[in-house]
């Protein structure tokens, strides 16, 4: 289904987003793995075997991000996808956050989505084809405590989601959005036994998400199976948040 498809992924060292670079290369495509750690990012392209290749970049960073995009296409020759799944969280009641807790959240999370599907779009717009996956969050839709930067942030991708898959579409280009819940990754691994465990108690699945869960929702938005799909919210929550 992916053979001679290409993908650039933001985030794509660890966690949801190396999950979705396995799954597409699995499945005959190449990716292309972003991230700030040259250890993972090592790591993730001996994983990845010949088919990735991973460029380092700071997606809040203009230069960075062209950069990344001309790197992209030197090795691969073309993009067919990109998946921003590039993030982190720096959690704090709003009246105890800095303004540099604010914009370093929002600066990967929206302005990097900003940046990367700029760069994304002036490519597949010449190839009139294409289609951008955001990883967001259901506390995107629902807000939280101590969240107040990264529920922003994830809040504003829905938007952007909404308004890219509105100017896209004339040249063929799709863009949708998912929503993880509670998902088994190392920035969940750092919560405390009891916020993990009060997590666990509001999900009707009762248990946990796995990144190769959502790896298979990204997929799928990114296939022909969802052709007539574009400025959608998909969560992939255990029934976490009910999703409209």
């Amino acid at each position: 289904m992916f053979e001679g498809k290409v993908a650039l992924i933001t985030g794509g060292t660890s966690g949801i987003g190396l999950a979705t670079a396995k799954l597409l290369v699995a499945r005959g495509g190449q990716a292309v793995v972003v991230g700030r750690d040259p250890g993972r990012g090592a790591q993730a392209e001996a994983e990845l075997g010949g088919k990735g290749k991973f460029v380092p970049a700071d997606v809040s960073n203009p230069e960075e991000v062209k950069k990344m995009f001309d790197e992209a296409l030197q090795w691969a020759g073309k993009l067919d996808f990109l998946v921003h799944a590039a993030g982190h969280t720096r959690d704090k009641l709003l009246v105890r956050m800095e303004l540099r807790d604010w914009e370093e959240i929002l600066g990967v999370h929206l302005t990097g989505g900003y940046l990367c599907a700029r760069e994304a779009l002036r490519i597949m717009m010449k190839a009139r084809a294409g289609a951008i996956v955001f990883v967001g969050s259901v506390v995107g839709l629902t807000g939280n405590v101590g969240q107040a930067n990264y529920a922003a942030a994830k809040a504003g991708l829905v938007a952007l989601t909404k308004t890219l898959a509105r100017e896209a579409a004339p040249w063929g280009i799709r863009v949708n959005l998912v929503a993880p819940g509670y998902i088994e990754t190392p920035m969940t691994a750092a919560l405390p036994e009891k916020i993990r465990a009060e997590y666990l108690a509001r999900i009707p699945l009762g248990r946990a998400g796995q990144p190769e869960e959502v790896a298979e929702a990204i997929l799928f938005l990114l296939s022909p199976q969802s052709s007539y799909i574009t400025g959608h919210v998909l969560c992939v929550d255990g029934g976490l948040v009910p999703c409209t």
